[in-house]
């Protein structure tokens, strides 16, 4: 059913950035569960042939991290309140608003470098900055501090778990699970918001109907003629 050949060169290191990218700094990486997709892209880079050079990874992903974070305070800051009401933080879902907004209350500033290590919230954080007006010195100085730490600790975990024989052995199973726990929620994600927009949508026809007023019925011939 799997080609893993296809799925490395298809997924590819692009790839990885991209969503990384786009976790924080589009607002639409947040359905990509990023933890696994870094730990996969690790065990990836200890396949024989690697898909990338570990070296790449732990490069690229902190730019690329620290680069959607960027993109995401300036979406808050210059949007500003607004941005709350967007389509995209509809998708993403008040719980997540209001679980970044208790990362603040609690830890200030840091919230900046601990949120790359919580889904969802880090897709939220940058924006929230943003809109705080949080000095921009002090978020880059946490963001870069998190992205580092984050982008470079969960693919080196996955890069040394594959050099153990057993995960050598049936790396092959290991690349397909972490796909699949990247592809999963993901499509879930996806059908869940479909489904969410299709019922509002329905809601809100019915709801229409109902307060619509309803026409007068047509008099029957003769009805109004004198008896």
């Amino acid at each position: 059913m799997f080609d893993v050949n296809m799925l490395l060169t298809s997924f590819g290191l692009i790839g990885i950035l991209g969503i990384i990218f786009m976790e924080t700094g589009l607002l639409i990486g947040f359905i990509f569960p990023g933890d696994t997709l870094l730990f996969t892209a690790g065990i990836m880079a200890h396949a024989n042939p690697p898909f990338t050079p570990l070296w790449t990874l732990l490069v690229g992903i902190p730019i690329a991290a620290g680069l959607g974070d960027q993109l995401g305070f300036f979406i808050g800051r210059t949007a500003g309140p607004r941005m709350m009401d967007s389509r995209a933080m509809r998708w993403i879902g008040p719980e997540a608003v209001d679980k970044t907004n208790h990362y603040f209350d609690r830890f200030g500033a840091a919230t900046v470098m601990l949120a790359r290590f919580v889904g969802v919230v880090r897709t939220v954080t940058p924006v929230v900055a943003g809109i705080s007006h949080m000095p921009y010195k002090k978020f880059t100085l946490y963001s870069v501090l998190g992205s580092t730490l984050w982008g470079t600790g969960f693919p080196l975990v996955g890069y040394l778990l594959g050099e153990i024989p057993f995960v050598q052995d049936f790396i092959h199973w290991f690349i397909i699970a972490g796909l699949a726990t990247v592809f999963v929620p993901m499509s879930i994600k996806i059908l869940t918001l479909v489904f969410r927009r299709w019922r509002a949508k329905r809601t809100a026809a019915k709801t229409a109907t109902k307060l619509a007023p309803e026409e007068p019925s047509a008099s029957r011939p003769g009805s109004d003629l004198s008896v």
